[in-house]
């Protein structure tokens, strides 16, 4: 079923998925990010995906992340992404949210010491604004938006909480990993490996999410970008009418 409620009947699914394993379905990642791609690659090798990104394509105009939550930041990338190259598309927004700052830095978090910061400016000011705060409560939040060209999308989330340390600790990762401190772990994201870090990740989930329901997500694609618009109206056939009068019907 998708996010409308329609159901493919058995006849639907059956022809959908004979359709898919004859080609691959192409797919657009909405970032330039040579890390995210490759990501990807390898949660979709198993699947007949030809994935792309837009280093693929010729210059795409920037999309201005003015959502109010991840949620709207995500689709209105993978949307606008779809919507340009004809094909679906997927896009992620993620950031930190802390509970003591009201929810900030949130969308702002690639951002939140000026448009052009760097990982040690946003860290800075987060910890200059954490200076005496008792509560430390924090979560690292990722929502990904997989979109059709003509408007419909499935959205995947997932939560990392942690607390905010008040000092920088390991040198790895990148962003806020250094003071982002996971309890279960027992260190900052940026003492973690790469794997250690996946495993318990607000993106590690969400891509978890995707790859565990990716079989269904092909069926619905294929369906959404083959579906039929409804023919227009054929107006000939009311060309004899007399308009001239209103009538009671």
């Amino acid at each position: 079923m998708d996010e409308d409620g329609v159901l493919l009947n058995s006849y639907e699914y059956k022809k959908i998925r004979k359709d898919m394993s004859k080609a691959k379905t192409t797919i657009v990642l909405a970032t330039r990010n040579q890390g995210k791609v490759k990501e990807f690659q390898r949660i979709l090798a198993d699947y007949p995906v030809d994935l792309k990104c837009l280093r693929d394509f010729g210059p795409i105009p920037e999309v201005e992340e003015d959502g109010k939550t991840f949620d709207d930041n995500a689709y209105k990338k993978a949307l606008f992404a779809a919507k340009v190259l004809g094909i679906p598309a997927i896009a992620d927004d993620s950031g930190l949210v802390v509970e003591a700052l009201n929810g900030a830095p949130g969308i702002y978090s690639a951002r939140y010491a000026g448009e052009h910061a760097s990982d040690r400016e946003n860290i800075e000011k987060l910890l200059r604004e954490m200076a005496g705060a008792t509560n430390r409560r924090a979560a690292f939040e990722c929502v990904i938006s997989i979109a059709v060209p003509s408007g419909p999308a499935l959205t995947y989330d997932g939560r990392c909480a942690g607390v905010i340390s008040s000092e920088i600790c390991g040198d790895g990762g990148f962003g806020y990993d250094p003071i982002f401190y996971h309890p279960g772990l027992g260190k900052s994201f940026a003492e973690c490996s790469m794997t250690e870090k996946n495993k318990v990740s607000h993106r590690g989930q969400a891509l978890g999410e995707v790859a565990s329901e990716f079989s269904k997500i092909l069926v619905w694609l294929q369906a959404r970008m083959t579906e039929l618009k409804p023919p227009k109206p054929d107006h000939k056939q009311f060309a004899h009418n007399d308009w001239s009068e209103e009538k009671m019907v």
